[in-house]
């Protein structure tokens, strides 16, 4: 095979492999409703939540979105668990003896 031949084959493996190999959809989502708007689909009613500590309220938000990602991302895969893209973000913030304590909500997109 010349190098011409190899680097367009790797090119072209290159760019397929974002959308097949890196896609993680568990399937459950179709379970809940789904609304699609803005070029995303999203759960209709159905929330994910939540929670996590640190000594400032940013480090105790941070904390909440991992809590948030794991379970969303167990659940439905990945590709629903991005929080920046997700629905309805809400954060509370409680004072706990050591800093903050935060609870994060919102519904899962992809």
């Amino acid at each position: 095979m010349s190098y011409v031949r190899l680097a367009a084959f790797a090119g072209v493996l290159i760019c397929t492999l974002p959308t097949s190999v890196f896609a993680d959809d568990t399937g459950f989502a179709s379970a809940h409703d789904q609304v699609k708007s803005g070029g995303k689909s999203c759960f209709t009613s159905h929330a994910h939540s939540g929670t996590g500590e640190g000594k400032t309220k940013p480090a105790a938000k941070v904390a909440a979105i991992k809590s948030w990602y794991a379970y969303t991302a167990g659940e439905y895969g990945s590709d629903w668990a991005r929080w920046a893209k997700s629905a309805g973000q809400r954060v509370t913030y409680t004072k706990a003896d050591a800093g903050w304590s935060a609870t994060v909500e919102s519904r899962p997109c992809k």
